[in-house]
């Protein structure tokens, strides 16, 4: 007899740091929107059960942003507040499992699909996705959950995304492999 193994999501909430924030050293297009769904996708996920990972960036050596030290490098407080347990893996590079610990993280909580979001697009965001290490998981990029420099950028780098992850909205992503496992209703 086949049993069905249910997929388990995580959410990873890529580099929303206050750099990227009005007043910071480097502000995106529409960050006020897209935090507002970052922090409801949160919600969204811990009431479904998804665990939540939060990706920081902190540059070593010259950089124009993320220094560490700044102000600038703090995730912004009203998303870090909506996981206050989530788990801080720090990174230097575009992809979020280059020399960090993301994997060691993903292993010990048996997850098999990425649920990604965050800053910007078209740079950690796509390089996380198509990571060689998230080959292994079932990819989703959560649309509404994500900016960068414009908004031409940002669909650009989604057009891109699509024909190798799933695009898709927070609302129609999170808490679906749960969903799917759930019994029946009688």
């Amino acid at each position: 007899m086949l049993t069905f193994e249910p997929m388990k999501q995580a959410l990873i909430v890529i580099d929303v740091q206050k750099d990227y924030l009005p007043g910071g050293a480097f502000p995106l297009w529409n960050t006020g929107p897209v935090t507002a769904n970052i922090e409801a996708a949160i919600a969204s996920a811990r009431a479904a059960g998804v665990p939540v990972i939060q990706v920081q960036h902190i540059a070593h050596g010259p950089a124009p942003f993320f220094r560490d030290g700044t102000e600038g490098v703090e995730i912004h407080p009203p998303v870090l507040a909506a996981a206050p347990d989530a788990k801080v893996v720090v990174k230097q590079h575009a992809d979020s499992f280059l020399r960090t610990t993301l994997q060691q993280v993903l292993d010990e909580l048996q997850v098999s699909e990425l649920l990604l979001c965050g800053m910007m697009t078209q740079n950690c965001v796509t390089h996380t996705a198509i990571s060689k290490s998230a080959e292994k998981y079932k990819v989703t990029v959560l649309a509404d959950c994500c900016t960068t420099v414009s908004e031409m950028v940002h669909l650009v780098a989604l057009h891109a995304l699509a024909d190798r992850v799933t695009v898709a909205s927070a609302a129609d992503a999170i808490g679906t492999a749960v969903s799917a496992a759930a019994p029946p209703a009688a």
